[in-house]
């Protein structure tokens, strides 16, 4: 069993709480993403639960062994930095060996645990050359391979592909879930790239200043976001948020009357901009148009609805004049509306 629990954990800096009674549960085998901005407190919490940094309250478990008071070698678990980390006056063979040497495994085990980790990330080419003769994404590649050739119980990961250029990104991304998966590994993978969250991680705890603020799957996060900052962090473009008037159940958008379970006054209505799509007229909301922008499968559309600013994916064939000023009418798919509290952004019951 490699399942972590975060007990209450809470972390303070010259009187400034990083952390805020973080409570947390990574199941055996899981691929765990931790999101939010930068400041949030997610690479304060990994480092908690590698050992590097001690808590100021609260207790981590690998397992079932409390390893709060344990240092980082005795936890069971690899770790896999931003910085690839690799020894330059090592060969790529010596890199992957270097974790399985310190624990002086025998000679016969490092051959066949460094063969598998470099055949499951594809450096085996590059086994007798040094760090300085490969490219940033194989460097990278080592650093995992390093980490995976120890079998730990436990692999953190604190945002290893942000030093890659997009491609890269893209074809480390599919690596790492392919691997992960076959291995059964219980992982921790830091990140600010909500693309990257959604992606790789089974569940995503999306943090901000210093607490979980959701948790959930990937498709649970995009599309029923529990407060305004989780709709607006997580999608690319974010969510929309369109300040409506509620009264008697209901709240107007243009020739559209709405169900809310709010009580009457000022709500937000949160709307993803794949959700909506044009209408006939009088049959929606009026949006004006200001920006188109060609994105190739489909095109972003930035302008105004309701005085407020909003953005719409259409496809890239629409057959539509997508001049700035334009006026066109819209309506959104009543199956993914999103309702919050105006005044404190968080989300409100689903009305039928």
């Amino acid at each position: 069993m490699a399942r972590i629990v975060i007990e209450g954990i809470r972390k303070e800096f010259g009187g400034v709480q990083a952390l805020k009674q973080v409570a947390l549960e990574v199941r055996d085998g899981e691929f765990l993403a931790l999101l939010g901005p930068s400041g949030c407190g997610k690479t304060t919490l990994l480092r908690i639960v590698a050992g590097l940094e001690t808590q100021s309250a609260g207790r981590v478990l690998i397992g079932e062994r409390d390893v709060s008071t344990l240092p980082p070698r005795a936890r069971g678990l690899a770790m896999v930095f931003q910085n690839y980390a690799v020894f330059p006056h090592l060969t790529v063979f010596e890199n992957v060996a270097f974790g399985l040497r310190m624990a002086r495994a025998p000679k016969d085990r490092v051959q066949q645990q460094v063969a598998r980790a470099a055949a499951l990330l594809h450096i085996e080419p590059y086994l007798q050359r040094y760090p300085a003769q490969l490219s940033g994404g194989q460097r990278q590649r080592v650093a995992v391979a390093r980490a995976l050739a120890v079998e730990p119980a436990v692999l953190l990961m604190d945002e290893p592909l942000s030093n890659l250029d997009a491609l890269l990104r893209l074809e480390m991304r599919a690596e790492l879930k392919s691997v992960l998966a076959d291995g059964g590994t219980t992982t921790i993978y830091v990140t600010h790239d909500q693309t990257e969250a959604m992606g790789l991680a089974d569940r995503i705890a999306v943090m901000q200043a210093g607490e979980i603020v959701q948790i959930g799957s990937p498709t649970e996060i995009y599309h029923h976001p529990r407060t305004r900052f989780v709709g607006g962090f997580v999608g690319s473009p974010p969510m929309n948020f369109v300040k409506l008037s509620a009264a008697g159940g209901v709240a107007r958008l243009g020739a559209l009357s709405l169900p809310v379970k709010a009580r009457d006054g000022d709500v937000l209505l949160g709307l993803r901009a794949e959700d909506l799509s044009p209408a006939e007229p009088g049959q929606g909301f009026r949006f004006e148009l200001r920006v188109a922008e060609p994105l190739g499968s489909h095109v972003l559309l930035t302008g105004t609805a309701e005085g407020q600013q909003m953005r719409v994916v259409v496809p890239h064939d629409l057959d539509a004049d997508l001049r700035p000023g334009r006026v066109m009418e819209l309506k959104p798919r009543l199956d993914r509306l999103n309702w919050m509290q105006a005044d404190t952004g968080m989300a409100l019951e689903r009305a039928q």
